[in-house]
């Protein structure tokens, strides 16, 4: 029997960013300590980039590409090595005769060797205060505090009323807005100014110029803080890309919207394609404002520069670079890991705080570039990162996610969890919202502080017996031979068993082969007959556990859409419920 498959690329994405003014609305009302949005535009397709101690190899295509091949940590990575192996897929026709790979009836590669990442690009240095220097600052600082506390405030409301007024009776946003109002909008690009002065920021050093808007639609940026996109709105006032669900907040929704702001859906497909089409149409029309466009899709802490999106380089047009600084010796103002509302206040009382805007050459891409966004990426993000002189990693806005979900779990060392999505989803098409799945999944089995988990409790966690099987299944995931498994090594092993051609059909075929009588339902009883063959020894109430935890729509039995479901789940699953068939 032979099965035939292929695959489907996967599509561009978008980059992200957030009205300036809106940074600084939501900042009254959240205390959340990242910018990122899980509703923003996030990639359907991420550059894959690197650390220097990976070895890259440069994507080789026909025509000149200006010495792009040679630029180090930008290109695409092949971590595999040879590691990898051969896919070949054996079809149906297998046995499970080898104990030290469950999975060969699906491929007889095994999951990549991969070191885990030493660097973490959203720590912030110093979240708290730090030294008796820092404290005595903010203790003389309190009352200029509170002055500039008041500037903020007014600023804010007298740029909110200037917007609502430039907004009023204006329905055609489907065209640029008209002159007048953007002259209105001026009012609010002044107060932008006064909101950075109240923040401490007096002055601003430039190096170099934004180039003209017919030579440079987009403009992209590395994104550190919630102050650049306010800085921008003053110095450019641009469009830019938000998540839909801005449009609804008190203060943010009015400042966006005058901003023709171009909304998106970040898990939605058809949103983020339909941003795409607005960011080529715009970035076309010389009557709209240029378009800003936050690569990274979050914060970072500047030391590195993360995965970029490609939504700024679909278009294929002229790109400026744009880098930020913000040099420091006691207080790091980046937004990492601390509350908006503290580093609002410790910006309020610091006398000074350091920012430098540098206005990179213009990119402009040749023929191949045009027709290849990943190209035109690359050679961005290397000119960014040259002037920051920072390495490029294949971290991403799903390893915030992750950072993000091993905190509310109260997982100890929650970067310890984060695995370079960009490059996760490069190997195995895996979304971050998947890897957010796979983390709770994780959990579940009790890791310990270094963010490991041992047999035991992995057996525990899936309601496995200890036996041959389940401990290939275990040794299967523990690549290093270290007798325990990390988040890291679980989420790879996981993501290459789906990945697998002959997963899903594995998966239906494993399903009617439990389904002893042919109802369309698996009863207790015939999961039991089928895990006895796999699983020795198994008791009523083992059988009764597993037959709770395939049960997905808790409705006392389980049905075909429960047990595929259960199974993209918990890939690894499938090696216990896969039936032996003879070779042919």
């Amino acid at each position: 029997m032979t099965f035939h498959h292929k695959r489907v690329p996967i599509s561009p994405a978008l980059s992200l960013s957030l009205s300036p003014l809106a940074f600084l609305s939501l900042s009254v009302f959240s205390q959340t300590p990242r910018m990122a949005d899980p509703d923003l535009a996030s990639p359907l397709i991420q550059r894959e980039t690197s650390d220097q101690q990976e070895v890259v190899i440069s994507i080789d295509d026909d025509g000149d590409d200006s010495g792009v091949n040679d630029l180090p940590s930008v290109g695409i990575e092949n971590p595999l090595g040879e590691n990898r192996g051969p896919r070949v897929p054996r079809g149906l026709e297998f046995d499970h005769l080898d104990p030290s790979n469950p999975f060969g009836f699906l491929s007889e590669a095994e999951p990549p060797v991969l070191g885990p990442t030493t660097v973490d690009p959203f720590r912030n240095d110093t979240p708290g205060v730090c030294g008796l220097y820092e404290a005595i600052k903010i203790v003389i600082c309190l009352p200029i505090a509170l002055v500039r506390l008041v500037l903020f405030g007014a600023s804010l409301a007298v740029g909110y009323l200037a917007t609502k007024l430039a907004l009023a009776g204006w329905k055609d946003k489907h065209n640029p807005m008209p002159q007048w109002r953007c002259r209105i909008m001026w009012i609010t690009r002044i107060c932008t100014r006064c909101i950075l002065f109240s923040f401490g920021y007096q002055w601003i050093r430039r190096k170099g110029k934004p180039a003209r808007r017919e030579l440079a639609p987009i403009v992209v940026s590395n994104h550190v803080s919630y102050i650049e996109p306010i800085f921008y709105f003053y110095e450019l006032s641009p469009t830019i890309v938000a998540s839909e669900s801005h449009d609804s907040l008190p203060f943010v929704g009015t400042i966006i919207r005058a901003m023709q702001v171009i909304y998106v859906n970040r898990f939605s497909q058809a949103s983020r394609k339909m941003a795409v089409h607005e960011i080529k149409r715009k970035a076309s029309c010389d009557r709209f404002p240029r378009l800003l466009l936050f690569p990274e899709g979050t914060t970072t802490n500047g030391k590195v520069l993360i995965s970029f999106q490609l939504g700024a380089f679909i278009p294929g047009y002229p790109i400026q670079p744009v880098v930020v600084r913000y040099p420091h010796v006691h207080f790091d103002q980046s937004w990492g890991n601390i509350s908006l509302l503290m580093l609002m206040f410790r910006m309020f009382t610091q006398f000074h705080n350091f920012m430098e805007v540098e206005y990179l050459p213009v990119i402009y891409p040749n023929e191949n570039q045009k027709l290849n966004a990943v190209r035109l990426s690359q050679k961005t993000s290397h000119a960014i990162a040259t002037s920051l002189n920072v390495v490029q990693t294949s971290h991403s806005y799903g390893d915030l996610m992750l950072l993000n979900r091993a905190s509310e779990l109260k997982l100890e060392n929650p970067s310890n969890y984060m695995v370079e999505m960009a490059r996760v989803d490069s190997l195995f098409h895996v979304s971050s919202l998947e890897a957010v799945r796979f983390l709770d999944t994780f959990s579940s089995m009790n890791p310990d502080a270094s963010g490991r988990v041992t047999l035991h409790d992995f057996l525990r966690g899936h309601r496995l017996k200890l036996c041959s099987l389940s401990t290939g299944i275990f040794g299967f995931i523990d690549v290093e031979k270290a007798g325990s498994i990390t988040f890291r090594q679980f989420l790879f092993a996981s993501a290459h068993v789906s990945a697998q051609p002959l997963f899903q059909q594995t998966c239906e075929r494993s399903f009617s082969h439990c389904d002893a009588d042919g109802d369309g339902y698996i009863s207790i009883q015939e999961l039991g007959d089928a895990l006895k063959h796999r699983i020795p020894n198994l008791n009523k109430d083992e059988i009764q556990g597993m037959y709770i935890s395939l049960d997905e729509d808790k409705d006392q039995r389980i049905s075909k859409n429960d047990f595929l479901s259960c199974l993209r789940k918990n890939p690894l699953l499938i090696a216990i419920f896969a039936p032996n068939f003879a070779p042919t």
